[in-house]
């Protein structure tokens, strides 16, 4: 199963031993989708907005795996900034984090997470997620992100 063969997963993960984990669950969850593994926030965001902060051509649309925990920035602010795009607004985001403080996870659905999950990982909820969110993929066509 695919989520849709164009949609590309960014996985914004400082550990790698848990991003391992993750693709491992994504992959026996029966996902064969591309994922770019992004090591930390600056990274990410000049992925998506490029270097100096201007608009960015992303050709196929994406979901985004989210840890707030990031070395160099939050990833509540890499959150708000997506969701703030008009470009990435409609990005599926799942926010996979140790933090289960109830007050960022609040934060996080204000500000448009899709999906919630507290690290360790429970393999059947993230399996779970994935598949709705592949589902939602499926039936629902993103739009492609303008070009620029």
């Amino acid at each position: 199963m695919a989520l849709t063969q164009a949609v590309t997963i960014l996985m914004i993960e400082d550990d790698d031993g848990h991003a391992r984990l993750i693709e491992k669950n994504i992959r026996r969850a029966g996902l064969s989708n591309e994922i770019l593994h992004l090591r930390n926030g600056t990274a990410a965001v000049e992925f998506l907005f490029g270097p100096d902060g201007a608009p960015r051509a992303h050709h196929t649309p994406f979901m985004i795996l989210l840890d707030l925990n990031l070395p160099d920035m939050s990833g509540v602010d890499i959150l708000s900034r997506v969701k703030a795009d008009e470009r990435f607004r409609r990005a599926p985001v799942i926010v996979l984090t140790t933090t289960d403080d109830k007050a960022e996870i609040d934060r996080c659905y204000d500000l448009g997470c899709n999906v919630y999950i507290t690290k360790p990982l429970i393999y059947q909820s993230f399996a779970e997620a994935i598949r709705q969110l592949g589902l939602f993929l499926s039936v629902i066509q993103l739009p492609e992100q303008a070009p620029t």
